[in-house]
């Protein structure tokens, strides 16, 4: 679920000034009181939390411990699950009822587009199968090794060169390391649901204030790996036992 003009929905209860925008008629020297948390305010995720975190406890949910922007109901019918990413919310749960209600009162309060199943969220691909859910990034993938120009086919059987040790020593220091830094963020990111390049790309983070190119070569050879199963996926199985 999506909510429109989300950060709108909170009036600010300090005082706020700007400049008119064009085409607003004005006097000269006569400015804008803000009433509402416009984009762009350094307040206004804040006061769209505040606001959504007070309207989502109206209706019994509490948030979790281990996440703030997660926020459980759980009654004798049954558990809802939300988890809300600024604007974006996933709605899952055994209570089905309970969802369709929720959603009503959602949209009493908030102006909101029902998105449907879950098929993608930040970057992460879902897909349901009678054995549990499939959870892929490789459209993610695909966009790093476009930014990093990895667009031919070959590629490597193993995401580290074997027998290669990794000291901040080894090789020329690189002239400009924002490359190195943002693919290996990215990477980082990858290690969601591909969890075999987790130890590797835990070795090419150590080196992200001072790359060089022995690094930046080990960081090819992990997109070379990557590209080789770009289409893996992450099965959750329908049968695990694992608990929030």
């Amino acid at each position: 679920m999506d909510v429109n003009n989300a950060f709108l929905n909170r009036d600010l209860f300090e005082d706020v000034y700007m400049v008119p925008p064009p085409g607003v008629l004005h006097n000269p020297g006569e400015v804008c009181h803000l009433q509402k948390a416009l984009y762009g305010l350094k307040q206004a995720p804040r006061a769209w939390f505040e606001k959504f975190s007070a309207v989502i406890g109206s209706l019994g949910f509490q948030s979790s411990s281990h996440d703030p922007a997660l926020f459980v109901r759980s009654t004798s019918v049954g558990c809802i699950l939300l988890l809300l990413y600024v604007d974006d919310m996933i709605l899952t749960g055994d209570d089905l009822d309970g969802i369709t209600q929720l959603k009503l009162a959602l949209h009493d309060q908030f102006e909101m587009k029902d998105l449907g199943p879950l098929r993608y969220f930040l970057g992460i691909e879902v897909a349901s199968s009678p054995k549990g859910y499939l959870l892929s990034q490789s459209k993610y993938a695909a966009n790093v090794l476009q930014k990093t120009h990895i667009t031919d086919t070959r590629v490597a059987n193993t995401p580290p060169e074997l027998n290669v040790r990794y000291t901040p020593s080894n090789g020329a220091p690189l002239d400009d390391p924002t490359l190195y830094r943002t693919t290996v963020r990215s990477l980082v990111y990858l290690t969601i649901t591909r969890l075999n390049i987790a130890y590797v790309v835990h070795i090419a983070s150590q080196f992200v204030s001072s790359p060089t190119t022995l690094h930046w070569a080990a960081v090819i050879r992990i997109l070379r790996y990557l590209r080789g199963m770009l289409f893996q996926s992450l099965l959750l199985p329908s049968t695990s036992t694992l608990e929030l």
